[in-house]
Formats: C-alpha cells, structure tokens, sequence
C-alpha cells in the first residue's frame, strides 16, 4: 500500500518549491555583502547590496516602464520561436531528407554570435520593436526545433502501428500518439526557449534602442552607474523566473499525467 507520509508544519514549509530557492538567494545575497566589506571591494566596481535594493525602491516606476518594452520583445520572439519551431520539428522528424537538408543548416546558425548579426537588423528594420522580436526569436527558436525533434523522434513504433491497424488517419495517429509523446520535450525546449528569449531581447537593445532593460543597462554601464546596472540585472532576472514559471503552469495544465508532473508518493511498509 502507499500512503503519504505525514509532514509538520516547518517541514512543509521547507518542501515548498519557492523556499528552497529563497532561501539560498538570501545566502548568496549575505555572501555578496560580506564579501564587499571584508575584501574591502570599492563601490565602482561592484556595488552593495544595499545601494541596488535603494536603487530598486526609488527608480522602480522607471524600472517597470522600461521592462514593458523588453517583455513585449521577448514574448512575441518566444511565440514566433514556438509557431516557427514546432511544425519545423515536425518536417524534421518525418523527413530524413527534410532533416538532410535543414538541421545541418540550423546548427550551422547557431554558431553564429547573434549579438555580430544583431546591428544588420537595425539597418534593416531600424530602431523599433521589429530588431529586439528577431533576435528574441533567433535565440529561442533552435532549442525549440532540437527538443520537439527529439521528442517525435522517440515516439514508440509500436505504438504507432497499434493505432494505424485500428484505423486511424494519419491526423487521429498524429494527435493521439505523436503529439501527447512528443508535448513533454517540446515543453522541455519551450522553457529553454523562454529564457533565451530574453536574452535575445536584451542583446536587440544593447545594439540600437532606446527603450527596455537593455537600454537602462547600456546607459549605466557608459556612467559607471553600477546600482543601476545591476537592478536592471534583476528585473531581467525577475522577468525570466516569471516567463519559465508561466510555461512550467502550462504544462503542468497540458500534461498532468506525464510522470514529471505526479506528486512524490512515499511508499512504507
């Protein structure tokens, strides 16, 4: 028989998912202070902890202003990254000349540094939203296209064969055994994707904007205003904790009966 085994009320609070991580957080955050003032480390070269939670409170109006520009960025280049992505898996897996001719040509893209063909988008496009969504996008997109691959690639023969001798289409076979095996690795790709997005967002204002967290950045690094600098860091870093978690919902909600998504069971005797 499983049965649960029971937990107080500190254990439980301990086993909670956002915990653990908030707990090493402000262990990182005690480090980096401590480290400043026994090393003696001057402030224009890393700055207090205190300097950029002070930096935080006074100029968070601005701050949040500025990352709705970069959000907006980085959500249209995931979403281009996931509609482009996964059918381009899909040709992939069921194609080796598809694959022949097309994966070999991703790879080679992404060896490219995007931040040396970032300016070119600029030239192109100009200075608005359309330069930061491509390179959002081009980062997001090849981990996309690698884990969907994976996943249909994985799909059981077996499977497929029971489901064709029972008469299905190629659609019914598509979307009752293809796609169900395949969700747990495009959704493994898409939250790779959504982190990466912002870091594509940001490099698309490093190169030419005016707006967005990369903006705010840039602009700090040129007057060495580092508490800024690194409040910028961590609404990037706030932003893509909260993109992952979205996705990581999502999938909790798509696929609740894949094995990742079950509860730990205890078993005893």
């Amino acid at each position: 028989m499983a049965e649960v085994k029971p937990q107080g009320a500190v254990s439980k609070m301990l086993n909670a998912a956002w915990i653990r991580p908030f707990l090493f957080l402000v262990f990182i955050v005690v480090a980096w202070d401590l480290a400043i003032r026994v090393f003696r480390i001057p402030a224009y070269q890393i700055p207090a902890p205190g300097d950029v939670v002070a930096v935080l409170r006074t100029e968070w109006p601005e701050l949040l202003r500025q990352s709705w520009p970069t959000t907006y960025a980085t959500v249209c280049g995931f979403l281009l990254s996931a509609l482009f992505g996964i059918p381009v898996a899909m040709l992939i897996a069921g194609s080796r000349t598809v694959e022949s001719y097309v994966y070999p040509l991703l790879v080679f893209s992404q060896s490219v540094p995007k931040i040396a063909i970032a300016p070119l988008f600029v030239v192109w496009f100009g200075f608005g939203i359309i330069p930061k969504v491509i390179s959002a996008f081009l980062l997001g997109f090849f981990p996309v296209v690698v884990s969907a691959v994976q996943g249909f690639k994985s799909v059981d023969p077996d499977m497929v064969d029971l489901a064709r001798a029972m008469q299905g289409s190629r659609f019914q076979v598509f979307c009752a055994v293809n796609l169900p095996h395949a969700l747990p690795a495009i959704f493994s790709g898409l939250k790779v994707s959504v982190t990466l997005a912002v870091v594509g967002a940001v490099v698309g204002e490093f190169v030419g904007s005016n707006s967005g967290i990369g903006y705010v950045m840039q602009r700090s690094i040129g007057t060495f205003d580092l508490p800024t600098m690194f409040a910028a860091l961590v609404i990037l870093a706030l932003l893509g904790v909260i993109l992952f978690w979205i996705v990581d919902r999502i999938e909790k909600l798509v696929i609740p009966w894949h094995v990742s998504q079950r509860e730990d069971v205890i078993f005893a005797s």
